[in-house]
């Protein structure tokens, strides 16, 4: 869902970019987001100290949380792939609340942002798996005994697709939902502050839809990585 104003579609348009940032939004704001967490990991890293404080102390914060949090539902053989995680969970999180501002877009509000990080993780997860049981992976999808195998390859390979769907269309529908909901309130009533309790409840809904993603993405990464019994 757009917003009435679109300030980088402004900017690009002032650089004959315009066409492209009204046909793809979510792309544009996706890179505004990705330039956003480049330019905020150089500063958190600038200049890193023993002590931490100000913003050294912030990001510590988040990142550490994130780790921990991980290592609890993976243990310590996740820790591998939590640069996969944070990005994912900080990029989501920021695609979610950005749209809350007055002027922006969430890139999560389209299909073919929420689709394209639903297929890294797919693709992440098998990658995964291969690299670490190598051919014997695809037991994972033949069933606990061999005469099952006809029966249960086509359960787990639809099964694993239908992760991509679910990924896909949870975020995507509830921040969709979130946009359109203020959009309504704010025409309907804007001049009365009705939507500002809806913005503080779409900004933990944010949180939540980034939480419940990247925890999904640790239990399919952790699955990958264990042994087929």
């Amino acid at each position: 869902m757009e917003h009435p104003i679109f300030f980088v579609t402004k900017l690009l348009e002032a650089v004959g970019l315009g066409h492209f940032a009204h046909a793809y939004p979510h792309v544009t704001y996706t890179w505004l987001i990705m330039l956003l967490l480049i330019v905020f990991s150089l500063i958190a890293v600038k200049s890193i100290k023993m002590i931490p404080a100000g913003g050294q102390n912030f990001f510590e914060m988040v990142v550490s949380g994130i780790e921990n949090f991980q290592v609890d539902v993976m243990g310590e053989h996740g820790r591998s792939v939590f640069p996969l995680i944070a990005t994912l969970g900080l990029f989501i999180f920021i695609s979610n609340a950005i749209g809350l501002i007055p002027g922006f877009y969430s890139p999560t509000a389209s299909l073919n942002t929420t689709l394209a990080c639903a297929l890294v993780v797919f693709f992440t997860t098998h990658m995964i798996g291969i690299k670490t049981h190598g051919f014997k992976y695809i037991k994972q999808f033949l069933g606990p005994v061999w005469w099952l195998a006809p029966l249960m390859l086509p359960i787990e390979i639809i099964s694993h697709l239908s992760r991509v769907l679910s990924l896909t269309l949870r975020l995507f529908g509830n921040i969709m939902g979130e946009d359109l909901v203020l959009i309504i309130l704010l025409f309907l009533a804007g001049k009365f502050l009705a939507p500002l309790p809806m913005m503080f409840l779409a900004l933990f809904t944010s949180f939540v839809q980034a939480f419940v993603f990247i925890l999904l993405t640790m239990i399919y990464l952790s699955a990958a990585m264990e042994e087929a019994h």
